[in-house]
């Protein structure tokens, strides 16, 4: 049986099948971890534990030699969804504050879910299309966009936009675990190695604990809010960022590319929380939001930059 490559056609699917499984299980057998306790119950509520691991083994990919080469494209990429970031989040936190919506057509719309959306780019669709319509350079400047990654930028976001403030040990905390990572890989390749191949394994298994945590009846309510958030974030940040890349010497298709939202961002919301109790109203619906942005932006975000590619090599022919 190929479970394995059936599960990767779809979008994001090592991250989303795990937590719709997980979803599926607190819906309809919402007692199922304790009924079973042990190791069982602590998979349904571990998700925390696996992050950290999860991010210590990504760290030690981030190579500090290639950084030099790189830091032009990656960083204004980088800094061009920050930016974007902390408008939106001002702006949305000027109306909403720090809690969602609790009725009408935006039922469950928070400042997190936005946020959290817009902050992390989906590190492999970027680098696959790349690969296939960039430069080597393009697909190497991730390294730096991969310290948008974990709950870190989303906490100084919500803090620049004056939505709440962090104490600096939760902000180191929740950035520790990558620089701990990137430590360990820079200093012993070998060390890159082993932990390197540690990263894909953990996110089936985060994405179902993090899934223990939803009811789908609200995934069903935010079906059409989590589509428009997917949409918007799409477009937002493919404007920002296309022109950005155009700024810096590029053709606007890396900008394009990284107008995505990562798979590793639906955890964001409950890290969030975690640090901050103040959101803990808004964690689980921005959970599902961001996990319906991660489906929208993946499966548009790759035509979206054929269509720009095929444009600009037109352009240059004529």
């Amino acid at each position: 049986m190929k479970i394995k490559a059936t599960i990767e056609q779809l979008p994001g699917g090592m991250m989303m099948v795990p937590l719709a499984c997980g979803a599926l299980i607190a819906t309809f057998a919402p007692h199922a971890g304790p009924f079973f306790g042990s190791f069982t119950n602590a998979l349904f509520t571990g998700a925390l534990p696996i992050l950290a691991v999860f991010y210590v083994c990504m760290g030690s990919t981030i190579s500090a030699h290639s950084l030099p080469i790189i830091v032009r494209r990656g960083g204004a990429l980088m800094a061009a969804k920050i930016a974007l970031g902390i408008l939106t989040g001002t702006i949305l936190g000027h109306f909403l504050g720090s809690r969602p919506v609790t009725s009408g057509w935006f039922a469950g719309l928070s400042t997190l879910a936005v946020v959290a959306a817009i902050n992390d780019t989906n590190g492999g669709l970027y680098m696959a299309l790349m690969r296939r319509y960039g430069s080597a350079q393009d697909a190497a400047s991730y390294a730096v966009m991969a310290l948008e990654s974990g709950p870190f930028l989303t906490m100084v976001t919500l803090g620049v936009a004056g939505l709440s403030a962090f104490p600096w040990q939760t902000m180191l905390g929740a950035i520790l675990p990558l620089c701990v990572g990137m430590l360990l890989g820079n200093l012993d390749p070998e060390m890159r190695s082993f932990l390197g191949q540690g990263a894909p394994v953990m996110i089936p298994f985060f994405a179902f604990a993090l899934g223990t945590t939803l009811d789908l009846h609200l995934v069903w309510t935010a079906g059409a809010l989590g589509l428009g958030l997917g949409l918007a974030t799409l477009a937002g940040s493919a404007l920002v960022l296309m022109t950005v890349d155009r700024l810096i010497g590029g053709n606007g298709t890396a900008g394009i590319a990284a107008a995505t939202t990562a798979g590793n961002a639906a955890a964001v919301p409950m890290l969030v929380a975690a640090a901050n109790p103040e959101y803990a109203a808004a964690a689980k619906s921005a959970t599902v939001l961001v996990a319906a942005s991660v489906v929208v932006t993946s499966l548009l975000a790759p035509p979206l930059t054929a269509w720009w590619y095929a444009r600009v090599r037109r352009g240059r022919s004529e």
